[in-house]
C-alpha cells in the first residue's frame, strides 16, 4: 500500500459524518452518509430492522469475517416539560451531566430541529450564597426560549424527543481533531478506509467480509448483539476508543498506560481470542505498525463481548483508538492514530485464511 491513507477527501467525509447527529436509537442519517460513502467499495450492503448497516465484500462464501465499529453517540431524552417551558432529561446512552450547563443542543421534535441550551446560574449569584451547587442530573435543564409547555409542544417537543450537542469536528494543533461522537462514528470511519484501500489496490479475499456499522452500542452493544446472530461470522475484529490515561486527572496505574500518538491498542481480555489477538500482533510487528496494549479484567466494555458470546461462540479482538477526553464535545485523536488503526485492520484481514484454525490446541 504506497497512496495517502488519508487525503483531504477521507478528511471531508470525516468532518461531515461526524458533525451529523446520530443519537442512540436515531442512527438513521449518519447510517445513509455511511452507506453512501462505502457503496463504491463494497459488492453489496443491507441494513437490518433496528439500523444497523453492513456492507459485504465477496459475498456468499461459507466463511465470514467482520470488521466492526458502532454508529451512535451519547444523548439526552426529554423527560419532563415544566409549565414555565423549561426541560428535564434523563441520558440515552453515557451522558455526563457535569459538563451539560452552557452547551448549545438541538431537539429532534417532530417538526425538524430545534435549538436549546443547557441555562445555569450565573456564579456572583451563587457566591456567599448556594457556592457548591453543582451539575446533577436532577438540576441540569434545557431552555428553548419559550415561556410555557404549550409553546414548547407547539415546537413538535414531546417527552421522549432525542437531545444532542451541537459541537463539530475541528482541527487541533498539527496532529489532532476534536469533536464530539469519534466514540464511535471514528470506527465506522476507520472500517470504511478499509473498504476503500482493499478495492483500489484489488486486494482478493478467500472469504466474504463484513463491514458492520452497529447501533446502539453505547445502551449496552445491543446491535452489535443482533447483527451477530444475524451474520454467524466465522471471525470478528472490533474497534472501538479507549482512553488516553496520559492526559490530566487520568491514572495510568489503574486505567493502562495509554496515550495519543503511539498507535492503536490492542486489548487482552477473557472475550479476545488469542489466535487472532496474536494475529493482530504480528501483523502490526511485520508492518512496523506503532501498537499499545491493555487489558480488561473481564468484558472489554464493547461491541467484542457481543460478538464473543453470539451463536456458538465468534473468535474476536479489540482495536481501540486511544482518546482524549471521552464522552465530551472535545473528544480528540491523533491523525497518526487513527491512520495506524486503518494499516492494522487493512494489513490483518489479508493475513486471516480461509476457514482459519481459530483452536488452541
Amino acid at each position: 500500500m504506497t497512496q495517502e491513507i488519508l487525503g483531504q477527501k477521507e478528511l471531508d467525509f470525516l468532518q461531515k459524518y461526524l458533525d451529523n447527529h446520530s443519537p442512540t436509537g436515531f442512527e438513521a442519517e449518519g447510517q445513509k452518509l455511511w452507506v453512501d460513502y462505502i457503496r463504491p467499495f463494497v459488492d453489496t450492503w443491507e441494513l437490518d430492522d433496528y439500523g444497523t448497516a453492513f456492507g459485504i465484500v465477496n459475498p456468499g462464501k461459507d466463511f465470514k469475517v467482520v470488521v466492526e465499529g458502532h454508529a451512535d453517540e451519547i444523548s439526552w431524552f426529554v423527560n419532563y416539560i415544566g409549565d414555565d417551558g423549561y426541560i428535564q432529561v434523563i441520558r440515552n446512552g453515557g451522558s455526563d451531566h457535569i459538563i451539560a450547563p452552557s452547551m448549545r443542543v438541538v431537539l429532534h421534535g417532530k417538526n425538524g430541529l430545534v435549538p436549546g441550551v443547557f441555562g445555569w446560574p450565573a456564579i456572583h449569584t451563587r457566591i456567599g450564597k448556594d457556592e457548591n451547587l453543582a451539575p446533577t442530573i436532577e438540576n441540569i435543564f434545557i431552555d428553548l426560549g419559550v415561556s410555557s409547555k404549550d409553546e414548547v409542544l407547539a415546537l413538535g417537543i414531546e417527552i421522549g424527543t432525542v437531545v444532542t450537542y451541537t459541537d463539530g469536528f475541528m482541527r487541533i494543533g498539527e496532529n489532532y481533531i476534536a469533536g464530539r461522537a469519534l466514540d464511535n462514528r471514528i470506527g465506522g470511519f476507520c472500517i470504511a478506509q478499509v473498504a476503500r484501500l482493499l478495492k483500489e489496490n484489488q486486494i482478493s479475499l478467500p472469504f466474504s467480509l463484513y463491514f458492520v456499522n452497529a447501533v446502539q452500542e453505547e445502551i449496552g452493544l445491543r446491535g452489535a448483539e443482533m447483527i451477530a446472530h444475524r451474520i454467524k461470522p466465522n471471525a470478528a475484529i472490533i474497534t472501538d476508543v479507549t482512553h488516553d490515561t496520559r492526559s490530566p486527572l487520568m491514572n495510568p496505574k489503574a486505567k493502562g498506560d495509554i496515550k495519543c500518538g503511539l498507535g492503536p491498542t490492542i486489548t487482552t481480555a477473557p472475550a479476545v481470542h488469542r489466535v487472532l489477538y496474536n494475529l493482530l500482533d504480528k501483523t502490526a510487528q511485520e508492518n512496523s505498525i506503532p501498537l499499545q496494549k491493555e487489558a480488561s479484567s473481564r468484558s472489554t466494555g464493547t461491541d467484542t463481548d457481543a460478538f464473543a458470546y453470539s451463536n456458538e461462540g465468534v473468535p474476536s479482538a479489540l482495536i481501540s483508538l486511544p482518546l482524549k477526553y471521552m464522552h465530551t464535545t472535545v473528544e480528540m485523536a491523533h491523525i497518526k492514530d487513527i491512520e495506524n488503526l486503518i494499516k492494522l485492520i487493512y494489513y490483518a484481514v489479508q493475513k486471516i485464511e480461509y476457514k482459519h484454525n481459530f483452536k488452541y490446541f
